[in-house]
């Protein structure tokens, strides 16, 4: 389960442990959590005194709205939702036009929350926005998620945590759906080849196109969910909330965001936090590559991992793990097994649910647990890891993640052909082998996104000798398996950053608060605009 794969596999960018036994991916606190910090909430004003500012010609109505937050009640998209989404927490929509070339025409609406600063209003900053990666993860439950990690933290004192789900994303409307909720269970909801089985024809995009259409609103909101919209929703955002310049920090895929915006409104940043970086120069197949050769570096791992302990189920031998695990989860291709509730799971959701749990090494006890599992014809344990990462609730909802997923890329990635996608899928099993399904790869490969309305619209590169931009911080871990430390450098060089090494292995860490020193950096960054010396690491 890749990032940036279109639709079938994509990264929330969000902790999984902590959420292994208590419901969803993300580090969400549970409803006490949040309950906790209506005693430590005072009241705060609803934006900061600013001056107005002068909007773009054709979006006076968009930037000169104010928003309107009050009870998040009727925002959650699932049960589990609705206990996060509480006092002190506040909710509001923001319009914004479906195709900022007709500011005139159709809209849409971006649903934010907001925790409201908690300190002296004098002392207040403004707002710090966040987002948490995918494409397609929710704003909302991040911020409620990072309320809970900086509980005690100044930067909860001196900012509004402002989290939103971008245009068609969860509570925004209209959202991306493609499939029901028992499609999903029973795993009916693939949308690519790359690195999973099956057939995938020319029809079946077709298809795909057609009823992500009928469900979503019709083929132009297809097409209006690339990431530069989202980039100039976040500008409309940063006006509504009375703020002169952006403070943000993204994760993963939001470093995409964040780079965008620095590229199209440099002028309107004031901090930029910026946590495993997605290489800027890299197009779809040599960064899918990077990121399966990192996959399979963690999966030798947690085989090593597996082999030290007693009874694992990938043997005692690190160097066969690749073969151990094929003889486990190929024969689920024709004979899916049993996985708790009346469901079933197969290949594509096995390899997906272990490729989920690798991104962090403490899910992997998770994972080994799972296989032994697997090993006896129970894949329970293993499809509740793919469950979290892909946004099944405790209830059997599913949110609208993956979905989200694949229409942004759709929309931002240059789209292959037959050859170029049956070339990219058998290149990638070469790199990482424990994904390989066996069968024969030539003629049954197409890009998912070949029938998307609408033409790509990101550009790579991006943000390239962007000027004019305050220190931006970015922060690259030396063993994430998803985005490589090295992009983090990439980007530093296109937009003026300075790096944060931190040395570990798993996937962004600074809006977790799981470690000291980064926490410190993070804070003192956003708040004192102060960046860390060059030479400055981390260590988790």
């Amino acid at each position: 389960m890749p990032l940036f794969d279109s639709g079938a596999s994509a990264d929330r960018s969000r902790s999984l442990v902590p959420r292994l036994t208590a419901g969803r991916v993300g580090a969400a606190p549970a409803a006490a959590v949040v309950l906790a910090l209506v005693a430590a909430c005072a009241s705060t004003p609803t934006s900061a005194d600013r001056k107005p500012q002068p909007s773009p010609a054709g979006l006076e109505a968009y930037y000169g709205q104010k928003l309107s937050f009050g009870s998040c009640e009727g925002y959650e998209t699932t049960p589990g939702q609705k206990k996060l989404y509480v006092t002190p927490f506040e909710c509001a929509r923001l319009k914004v036009p479906l195709d900022y070339r007709k500011p005139n025409g159709k809209t849409m609406q971006v649903a934010v929350l907001r925790l409201p600063a908690q300190g002296d209003p004098g002392q207040r900053i403004g707002s710090l926005v966040l987002n948490p990666g995918g494409p397609g993860g929710s704003g909302m439950v991040q911020a409620t998620s990072f309320a809970a990690a900086y509980a005690k933290s100044p930067l909860l004192r001196r900012f509004d945590v402002v989290g939103f789900d971008p245009r068609g994303v969860g509570a925004s409307t209209p959202a991306i759906s493609c499939f029901t909720d028992a499609e999903r269970d029973r795993g009916e909801d693939q949308t690519t080849l790359l690195a999973s089985a099956g057939e995938w024809t020319e029809d079946d995009t077709r298809r795909l196109a057609e009823r992500c259409a009928k469900g979503s609103g019709g083929k132009e909101v297809l097409a209006a969910v690339g990431t530069r919209d989202a980039a100039r929703d976040m500008d409309v955002l940063r006006s509504a909330l009375g703020d002169e310049k952006l403070t943000y920090a993204g994760q993963s895929y939001g470093t995409r965001l964040g780079a965008v915006y620095a590229e199209m409104f440099p002028e309107k940043v004031r901090a930029l936090v910026l946590d495993g970086v997605v290489d800027p120069t890299a197009e779809n197949p040599r960064r899918r590559l990077t990121q399966q050769a990192g996959f399979q570096k963690n999966f030798e791992k947690l085989a090593a991992s597996c082999a030290a302990g007693k009874d694992c189920p990938l043997g005692d031998d690190p160097a066969k793990a690749t073969e151990a695990f094929q003889k486990l989860v190929r024969p689920l291709i024709d004979e899916p097994v049993p996985a708790g509730k009346g469901r079933t799971m197969n290949f594509n959701q096995a390899v997906g649910s272990v490729t989920a749990g690798l991104y962090y090494p403490e899910a992997w006890p998770v994972l080994i647990k799972g296989l032994a599992q697997l090993k006896k014809g129970d894949g329970t344990q293993i499809m509740k890891v793919g469950d979290l990462f892909g946004g099944r609730d405790a209830s059997g909802v599913w949110d609208n993640f993956l979905e989200a997923n694949l229409a942004v890329n759709c929309n931002d990635e240059v789209r292959r052909t037959p050859e170029e996608e049956a070339r990219l899928r058998a290149d990638i099993v070469r790199t990482s082998p424990y994904v390989d399904s066996g069968e024969k790869v030539e003629g049954v490969t197409r890009d998912a996104c070949e029938a998307w309305p609408g033409e790509p619209s990101l550009g790579i590169p991006y943000a390239q000798d962007v000027k004019g931009l305050p220190g931006t911080l970015i922060i690259s871990v030396t063993g994430d398996p998803a985005t490589p430390y090295a992009a983090g450098e990439v980007l530093a060089d296109a937009i003026g950053g300075t790096v944060l090494t931190v040395e570990g292995a798993r996937h962004t860490v600074a809006q977790e608060g799981i470690n000291p020193c980064v926490n410190a950096a993070f804070a003192d960054y956003l708040i004192d605009l102060k960046v860390p010396a060059e030479d400055r690491h981390c260590r988790l």
